[in-house]
């Protein structure tokens, strides 16, 4: 007969049981350095912050070998109040003076230009006129050209000479504009007032560049046809004033954009193919 052997009993906790509370402390070990780790004394802190800015590492009185070490910065703004008021001022003080003597050189152009046209009796035909954009001669087409036509008259040469001589004494933009009265007209060279009044504003620029060595580029001619008539065309009287040449001695202080201008406007280039 068979003996049964004993089985023996192991005392103690079952075996997870140590890996579950080692795993419960290294949780508790964690969250307690958390917490000591969150827990900042400001006094210590602030001492700490207070001793860096006394370090004699701070360099910021010192100056820089590097010229303008921080380029962003505008220079005029370490000037006080008062130097940039006083620099605003004289300035504006500068382009005062400056727009002054350019009208000033304008009135005596005026002047000069009404003193011409009552020595020659040409006031009839002819007038000056001080405007925002400056000096405006109305020019009346029968001291300029014949009928329908857009060559100048020997006649007009006396006039667009002394023009041209004082034209040279200012910098100032010259614009040129044809006018034309409301009568169509249909040529082979001019098939309508478009082509003659532009052709007629061409004609005075040309004379003035090869009499009197003007630059081009203070030229531009506008032809604006029968649009921009000063008077009704109600009659022949109307219709001859209607019938003139303008030449703009442009203010510098006025701003006129060819953008505003009517289709019909061409440069200087263009004008010279007619």
């Amino acid at each position: 007969m068979k003996l049964r052997k004993k089985t023996e009993k192991r005392s103690g906790s079952a075996a997870w049981m140590t890996t579950f509370s080692d795993m419960t402390m290294l949780i508790l070990v964690f969250f307690i350095l958390l917490f000591s780790m969150s827990q900042i004394d400001l006094v210590k802190f602030e001492a700490i912050a207070e001793s860096f800015k006394k370090s004699t590492l701070n360099f910021d009185g010192y100056p820089s070998v590097i010229k303008n070490p921080k380029p962003s910065e505008n220079p005029k703004i370490s000037k006080s109040n008062q130097e940039n008021e006083e620099e605003q001022e004289e300035n504006q003080d500068n382009n005062n003076q400056q727009g002054g003597s350019e009208s000033d050189s304008l009135q005596q152009l005026m002047a000069e230009v009404n003193k011409f046209l009552e020595e020659n009796g040409l006031t009839e035909v002819i007038s000056a006129n001080r405007e925002e954009r400056g000096v405006v001669l109305v020019l009346q087409e029968k001291v300029l050209f014949a009928s329908g036509n857009a060559e100048l008259l020997p006649a007009a040469y006396p006039f667009l000479d002394k023009v041209g001589t004082l034209l040279n004494s200012v910098p100032n933009p010259i614009k040129v504009e044809g006018h034309t009265d409301n009568r169509p007209i249909s040529t082979y060279r001019f098939p309508s007032n478009w082509e003659l009044s532009t052709a007629r504003a061409a004609s005075v620029v040309r004379y003035l560049e090869a009499n009197h060595n003007l630059e081009k580029t203070r030229f531009y001619v506008v032809g604006y046809g029968e649009t921009r008539p000063i008077v009704d065309n109600t009659g022949p009287e109307n219709w001859a004033k209607n019938r003139r040449v303008e030449i703009v001695i442009s203010d510098p202080k006025y701003v006129e954009t060819i953008s505003a201008d009517m289709p019909a406007e061409m440069t200087n280039d263009s004008a010279e193919q007619q």
